[in-house]
């Protein structure tokens, strides 16, 4: 069997929602309509509610599909599974909700063959279902993050990011939860974009940032989230990174990824 060019990583923790909706139906209805070879790796992060049986129920009709399930560890964890499972050259992670739809990937995959090893979405500043104190939050937390790290980059928060797949198992096992793990509990919203791109940065990587269609689809009911708490952790956790980088963690002492 031929390896995929593309491989499509989706992160799942406690998404029987999203996944009862159709998501993974959406995704396949566009993909083999594609003119190259895809995969999709569901990566899930030891969900509790029935999101496993769900993702087996609906990629029993789709070969392309494959689920790796994993220990309990967040977010960056899943993505991680997902990119070691990954035999395409290019990998993207999409968030299981789709709120940026797949088909938006059209947009990034021609900025590879321009040179660019880092290729993520925005979501601009017209985001549809976006309320207008969720508007307010994003803007400040952009300030405050393009004060302290990433001064080129508009939207590190979108779920949407493909890279070269060498580049991302270069780059995820320098990452803080990755290489120094803590004891995961349920769901937590993470900075681990931030500090991803922070890395790539650092590499002199070349990264490109495209505006995609957005619009808050995730009916999910099972991550607990809190608006307020979540934006207190994202600010506390920029601040972690620009304070290890003063430590000198992020340094590339085994050479840049290449």
């Amino acid at each position: 069997m031929h390896a995929p060019y593309l491989t499509v990583v989706v992160p799942c923790y406690n998404e029987s929602e999203n996944l009862r909706r159709g998501v993974l139906d959406e995704m396949h209805s566009y993909l083999c309509e594609q003119d190259y070879a895809y995969e999709v790796v569901v990566s899930d992060d030891d969900s509790t509610d029935d999101s496993r049986d769900l993702v087996r129920q609906s990629i029993a009709t789709k070969p392309a599909f494959r689920l790796v399930e994993n220990a309990h560890g967040g977010k960056p964890s899943a993505v991680w599974g997902g990119i070691q499972a990954a035999r395409g050259s290019i990998v993207l992670f999409t968030d299981m909700d789709q709120s940026t739809p797949i088909d938006q990937i059209a947009r990034l995959l021609p900025r590879f063959s321009e040179g660019y090893d880092v290729v993520i979405g925005s979501r601009g500043y017209s985001r549809r279902d976006f309320p207008l104190y969720r508007r307010l939050g994003s803007a400040v937390f952009r300030a405050f993050r393009r004060l302290l790290l990433l001064r080129n980059i508009s939207d590190t928060q979108c779920g949407f990011k493909a890279m070269r797949t060498d580049v991302a198992r270069c780059l995820f096992p320098r990452l803080e939860a990755i290489a120094r793990p803590t004891q995961a509990s349920g769901w937590r919203v993470t900075a681990f974009d931030v500090e991803l791109l922070y890395l790539a940065e650092r590499a002199g990587l070349a990264i490109a940032e495209v505006v995609v269609e957005w619009s808050d689809r995730d009916v999910s009911r099972g991550k607990g989230k809190s608006y307020w708490r979540e934006s207190k952790e994202m600010a506390e956790q920029v601040w972690r990174i620009k304070r290890n980088a003063w430590r000198g963690l992020y340094r590339m002492e085994d050479g840049p990824c290449e």
